[in-house]
């Protein structure tokens, strides 16, 4: 019998899978779900795998065979950590835990306040600051406000310059987290904030992500609970 945190893997890896065609299509890449996998026919941008297992046991041929392994950089996310995918040229890139917190569950009021960004100049401010200097921000690009599933979080400073934030992505039964920062006081000062967004912009929907490290000890801090495991695979040559 399916448990309710296997519901909920299966809702998360649903809505990261979503989130992950959303940026893809921001980048004119399309994708496609299939029923045990969302995949992209080529390389999608960067830190997005190339396929997302959507149902635990999903087969690894098929999976993989819908992606392009002949260029550098394919990846694969393994939803329930249950395959093995040594044999078809992959090794783990890192292991996770997906992450879950009640609809509305009480939090403390942030330090910061928050808004959505909706126009392309808040948007490539929200995406300077996440960035903070390493040379990604234009991953995030203007088409990605055409989202109607996606809502980018931004705190700001009472000077306001944004500061910390999120990318939330709705779907029918969660909103997924994803991009969580501050650029003081890390994950710390930046879930008051996201938490605080979720609860006054989806207050009927669980919140879910995945987090690892320090990140996932943070989440946890914050009345986050982990689910299940996930794994990245990435190809070698």
């Amino acid at each position: 019998m399916t448990t309710p945190k296997q519901l909920l893997v299966q809702a998360a890896a649903h809505n990261n899978a979503q989130w992950c065609a959303a940026m893809s299509r921001s980048h004119g890449l399309a994708g496609e779900f299939g029923a045990q996998a969302w995949a992209a026919p080529s390389r999608t941008p960067l830190y997005y795998p190339d396929a997302v297992t959507l149902v635990p046991g999903a087969d690894r041929i098929g999976v993989t065979a819908r992606i392009d392994t002949t260029t550098p950089g394919a990846s694969v996310k393994d939803s329930f950590a249950d395959l093995d995918l040594t044999e078809v040229g992959f090794r783990v890139l890192f292991k996770a835990q997906w992450i879950h917190r009640p609809a509305s569950a009480p939090a403390p009021a942030p330090d910061l306040v928050w808004a959505v960004a909706d126009d392309p100049d808040t948007l490539r401010a929200w995406a300077l600051a996440w960035d903070d200097g390493d040379g990604d921000a234009d991953l995030f690009r203007p088409e990605l406000l055409d989202d109607p599933a996606t809502f980018v979080i931004a705190g700001r400073s009472t000077g306001g310059r944004v500061v910390a934030g999120a990318v939330a992505s709705r779907s029918h039964q969660v909103v997924g987290i994803s991009n969580v920062f501050a650029l003081d006081g890390g994950p710390d000062t930046a879930w008051p904030v996201v938490i605080d967004a979720m609860n006054g912009l989806f207050p009927t929907l669980p919140v879910v992500g995945y987090e690892q490290g320090d990140d996932l000890a943070a989440a946890i801090h914050h009345g986050f609970e982990p689910v299940g495991p996930l794994r990245i695979w990435l190809h070698h040559q």
